[in-house]
């Protein structure tokens, strides 16, 4: 599966509001920043900071 460029455009880190970057192999959503990765759960992004996962 691979996340919308549109869709990524949009979406910011919702802990530093920086970028968010699509990691196929993690399968979700990587801030780099922050260290965090947010899944895709049913194809939808999970963009809660407690949920997030730290890499």
């Amino acid at each position: 599966m691979a996340i919308n460029e549109k869709l990524l455009e949009v979406l910011a880190c919702p802990q530093c509001h920086g970028t968010v970057r699509w990691d196929e192999k993690l399968g979700g959503l990587v801030c780099d920043q922050c260290k965090l990765l947010y899944e895709v759960k049913n194809d939808i992004p999970v963009m809660l900071i407690e949920e997030a996962k730290k890499l």
